[in-house]
Formats: structure tokens, C-alpha cells, sequence
């Protein structure tokens, strides 16, 4: 399952919501260097949604505040 993803790095605390259209915001404390903010905001989703950092993979938008997660389908 892919989850659309809006980044805000250097941000006082890292913070995951859920916007109304079912995408996460995603503020974290880590900034836009080096790939830092793209891997806090898989350990971020990841401690949200339950997961080990190994299920969340970035898969788009890694030099965006856009940024498109996979991870894996929950069975009901």
C-alpha cells in the first residue's frame, strides 16, 4: 500500500498526523541533509503505524517535502 506523505523538517518535535483527504503530515526535528529527514520520517510512519523501519520504504519523492511511503497491505 503506498501513503502520500507532506514533510516539514527542523521542526521542534517529530509529529505525525492524519489530514482529512487520509495522507499523513509529518513534521520532524531531523533537517533536509543528507538523506536525514528522509529516513526520520520512515522511523516516524513506521513508530505510527506499528511497524518495524524495515516494512516503510521511501519510494518517491526523496529530494521533496512530497513523499511517497510503501508498506505493508493490513489484513482485516
Amino acid at each position: 500500500m503506498r501513503i502520500r506523505v507532506s514533510v516539514q523538517p527542523n521542526s521542534r518535535r517529530d509529529e505525525v498526523t492524519v489530514r482529512q483527504d487520509g495522507s499523513l503530515s509529518v513534521k520532524v526535528k531531523a533537517p533536509a541533509r543528507q538523506g536525514r529527514a528522509n529516513q526520520a520520517v520512515v522511523k516516524a510512519v513506521a513508530a505510527h503505524l506499528g511497524l518495524p523501519k524495515s516494512d516503510v520504504r521511501l519510494v518517491g519523492g526523496h529530494g521533496s517535502r512530497t513523499k511517497t511511503l510503501e508498506v505493508p497491505a493490513r489484513n482485516s
